[in-house]
């Protein structure tokens, strides 16, 4: 650009330096005066601003009553489910294993009960992951002199147990005298066993029973044998530990069968000296390792509330897979309290569009309109997340009551309510804002000119291009997604299922307008043709608002697809693994021995009973196995059955594909099912890198592959492996395969009970069933009570999400029903054109999330179990009328008194 010179030049710069020359020698008062004048006015215009939205804000609360109580009952239902869960998984978080059997015990000495993996991710660096141990890591018997002889000790005791039953079937804890005084047992009558033949009886087992120097019937490591009751002892402090049975040390020990080890030390200190003082002078003479053979164990001085963990070993490990599933389950949560909040808010602002349109219009400011929805939000979140947060703590001790066990209850520490209620109400308050005001943006960035057009103009009928494509993506994500449920198993494939479902519910809300005319195309006309005049006025108000009918069904996808996939999930692979058991048992008869099981001679007493081809006995454990899982190092604690390899051909099938099962004997074999040899590229012959139940490492050699591993587990193992590294080697079942023709047709369920007389009471015979060798139990307590917290607390507030936004849109629409009766419409018509619109949600509500579910549960199914998913058709008839009344609830119970009398009453004069 050129310069300008010339006379107009000159005039200009003259004219500037007079004004400068001017204020120059203006005085620095006056400027002064000036600056705070407008100042002043700076801030009476804000102030009058924000009295102008402090004004729309309380007169709005006040119109629009009917529907902010629904935004304020959808959004304070998100919070007292956020605080609920934030309530359990802190409760989780500082639980522990009660003490019980150690109370007279200052520390308890033993062996370290988790194991950890490292490995380097991809293009990371090296992590480090760890478990708990499923079994008893136990200590050499070395190890007790050392802790006897470090300063501050008074008594160092080796505490060994066995499980124990009597005559009639009772169970109890084996334990020796000296271990009496780590549970403050004292006598109460007679004296302390001296003699193998002789025991000590816990109050509560000898209550009505044999008084000292009668005779009790023991089942311990074999038949069931007659021992002389020398005493009766009760526990001094009251203690809620097992009742048990107290042997001499040395028959306790020939009992426990591992004269080498021990399962723990009690330690009881000299009077005054504390705590601490005894953790560290019994920590200083302890051995950096175990000292069991095969073992890298280290040792653990446990004191305080800590020792509790030596008496449920697997408590803690409990603990982290209940954490596991309600931290995927609480994930989605959050996603279904964020995806309501923001579809009741957006839709309680979107159908006030026109009565902001027009404020606009007249003059009102984008900032004071920003400004009064804002606080119109604030109050209504504020009111949310009080009743929220009242509500979390009743809803959450509900749910830890589902989830606390004896061995781990869940505590309620005073700082736990009060924060689990702050959590939920914060996070609500603190979305709420921001989210109404992002709803209100399309409006308040509108001039005025424009925005007096789009106070009567049409909503839009397709989604903007970010929203589709978000859509679009989520969809793609939430379908690729679907693949990682095959990883899991069981709960935790249900609740990966559930992830993968929320993309797609996430992507179905921002798709809906688009879905909604595939909707309308394909029930419009049967709409038209079935309603008569109804079904055209529902089929052409749901065309004119395809985002209100993408807003009413979208809630209703989401409880059928999230409580579809948690009920379906466990179901699923139940009835595949039901399936596959079954398959693999040849067995007709199975023995079980109560809660003490049974020892490895019943096994062979069955076998000889006449009659019987065939006889098993089925031994339960775990093994830790270390693996990677993209890139990431991951242990998988895998139950497991310890058999014998004779005579398994007639008790049990596995489906050999490789290999042979007869060269299953020995410490040094494993069958290994084939889809995990497939993942760890092993065959027969080859060698698989695995921690026992107790930490013990070992690379036994594949003997076979087999295909029921869904069914009977991923690994089979001789008993012999298992039994030295388990903390009770008792049988769990005696599987029995019978003749087909007996001698003079007696009866072989008979001649086994004969058989196995010898072994006491509390053993039973009847006809096996695939459960007998199924690798888990149908359902666990545990599994029931995270399906319970699933479906019922979420699906519960998913439907209660349905009735509020179908009641909010319902609210909304008094002015087209006002409209319809002014124009002649019947009460009747407008009733049955409501009843018709709400079918046509429900089912479209029911299809789409049905669909939505089939996608992840179809994805694992067949990759775990091969089968499709399966969901008990009783099960869906619930979700379905469930859906339906509450689709009814929300739309014709406010639709009776939308708009007053005159709406689907009398027309007024």
């Amino acid at each position: 650009m050129r310069r300008r010179t010339g006379p107009v030049a000159q005039e200009q710069s003259e004219a500037a330096d007079g004004r400068t020359g001017v204020a120059a020698r203006e005085p620095s008062g006056a400027r002064t005066g000036r600056a705070s004048t407008a100042a002043r006015e700076s801030l009476g215009v804000r102030q009058g601003s924000r009295r102008a939205s402090v004004f729309l804000a309380r007169r709005s609360l006040a119109t629009h009553r009917r529907a902010w109580a629904a935004v304020i009952v959808a959004t304070g239902a998100a919070a007292a489910l956020i605080g609920a869960f934030a309530f359990v998984v802190g409760s989780l978080l500082v639980a522990a294993p009660p003490v019980q059997r150690y109370t007279g015990a200052d520390a308890v000495v033993v062996a370290d009960q988790k194991v950890s993996y490292t490995a380097k991710p991809w293009g990371s660096e090296p992590r480090t992951t760890t478990a708990y141990l499923p079994e008893r890591a136990r200590l050499d018997r070395s190890v007790l002199a050392a802790v006897a002889g470090a300063d501050g000790v008074a008594k160092a005791v080796a505490d060994d147990s066995v499980p124990v039953s009597t005559g009639d079937g009772r169970p109890a804890v084996g334990r020796s005298w000296p271990s009496a005084v780590l549970t403050r047992y004292e006598l109460a009558e007679g004296r302390a066993p001296r003699e193998a033949t002789e025991v000590v009886l816990d109050a509560a087992l000898a209550a009505g029973g044999p008084a000292p120097g009668e005779r009790v019937v023991l089942r311990a490591d074999g038949v069931a044998r007659t021992y002389t009751v020398s005493g009766v002892a009760r526990t001094g402090d009251g203690g809620d530990a097992s009742p048990a049975v107290f042997f001499t040390e040395p028959r306790l020990t020939a009992l426990a069968g591992h004269p080498g080890r021990i399962d723990a030390i009690g330690v009881v200190a000299e009077p005054g000296v504390s705590r601490d003082a005894l953790r560290d002078a019994v920590g200083a003479v302890l051995p950096e390792r175990s000292g069991v053979p095969g073992s890298d164990r280290g040792v653990r001085v446990l004191t305080g509330a800590e020792r509790g963990e030596a008496e449920h070993v697997d408590a803690l490990g409990g603990r982290g897979d209940q954490l596991g599933l309600l931290g995927s389950i609480a994930g989605t949560v959050l996603m279904v309290a964020l995806l309501v909040i923001a579809s009741t808010l957006s839709q309680a602002i979107r159908q006030r569009s026109g009565e902001l349109a027009l404020l606009r219009a007249v003059g009102a400011s984008p900032r004071q309109l920003r400004s009064a929805i804002g606080r119109e939000a604030g109050r209504v979140s504020a009111a949310a997340a009080l009743l929220g947060g009242i509500g979390a703590v009743p809803l959450g001790l509900a749910m830890r009551s589902l989830l606390t066990t004896g061995p781990l209850p869940l505590p309620v520490p005073w700082w736990l309510p009060p924060a689990a209620a702050l959590t939920g109400g914060l996070l609500v308050a603190l979305l709420a804002r921001p989210v109404a005001m992002l709803a209100a943006r399309s409006i308040t960035r509108l001039r005025p000119a424009a925005a007096l057009g789009a106070a009567t103009a049409d909503e839009p009928s397709e989604p903007g291009r970010f929203r589709t494509v978000a859509g679009l993506v989520l969809a793609f994500a939430g379908i690729s997604s679907a693949g990682v449920a095959t990883t899991q198993s069981g709960q935790a494939a249900g609740a990966a299922a559930s992830g993968a479902a929320m993309s797609l519910v996430i992507a179905v809300a921002l798709l809906g307008p688009r879905i909604s005319r595939i909707v309308l195309g394909v029930l419009g006309r049967p709409l038209r043709k079935a309603g008569g005049v109804s079904g055209f006025l529902a089929e052409r108000a749901a065309s004119a608002h395809t985002r209100r009918l993408a807003t009413a069904f979208t809630p209703i996808v989401l409880v059928v697809a999230f409580v579809c996939v948690q009920l379906a999930s466990g179901p699923t692979m139940e009835r595949a693994a039901g399936h596959q058991a079954s398959a693999a048992l040849r067995a007709d008869l199975v023995a079980t021995g109560g809660g003490a099981g049974l020892p490895a001679g019943a096994a062979l007493a069955v076998r000889e009973a006449p009659g019987v081809t065939a006889a098993t006995g089925v031994l339960r454990s775990a093994v830790v196995l270390a693996d990677r899982q993209a890139g990431e190092p991951v242990l998988t604690r895998l139950p497991v059955l310890g058999v014998e390899a004779r005579g398994l051909s007639g008790t049990l099938d596995p489906g050999v594909t490789a290999g042979d099962l007869d060269r299953l004997t020995g410490r040094d074999a494993v069958a290994v099912g084939a889809d995990r040899a497939k993942s760890l590229d092993v065959s027969p012959g080859d060698r698989v890198a695995l921690r026992l139940g107790d930490g013990t490492r070992v690379e036994p050699r594949v003997v076979a592959v087999y295909e029921h591993e869904l069914g009977i587990g991923e690994f089979l193992f001789p008993r012999e492996a298992l039994a030295g590294h388990v903390s009770a080697a008792r049988d769990q079942a005696v599987l029995i395969r019978t003749g087909t023709g007996t001698a003079s047709g007696a009866d072989p369920a008979a001649a086994v009970r004969e058989a196995l007389a010898p072994y006491g009471g509390g053993v039973a015979v009847r006809a096996a069933t695939g459960d007998d060798v199924a690798i888990a139990p149908p359902v666990s307590d545990g599994d029931n009570a995270v399906i319970v917290i699933g479906v019922g607390v979420i699906g519960g507030f998913a439907l209660l999400a349905v009735v509020s936004t179908l009641a909010l849109i319902t609210i909304g629409r008094r002015g087209e029903f006002r409209l319809l009766r002014m124009v002649g419409t019947g009460r009747r018509q407008l009733r049955r054109m409501l009843v018709l619109e709400t079918g046509m949600v429900t089912f479209a509500g029911l299809v789409i999330g049905t669909a939505v579910a089939a996608v992840p549960l179809t994805a694992f199914a067949v990759s775990l179990a091969g089968t499709a998913p399966y969901l008990p058709p009783v099960h869906y008839a619930v979700i379905a009328g469930a859906v339906a009344l509450a689709a009814a609830a929300g739309t014709l119970v406010p639709g009776a008194s939308a708009g007053g009398r005159f709406a689907l009453g009398r027309r007024a004069g």
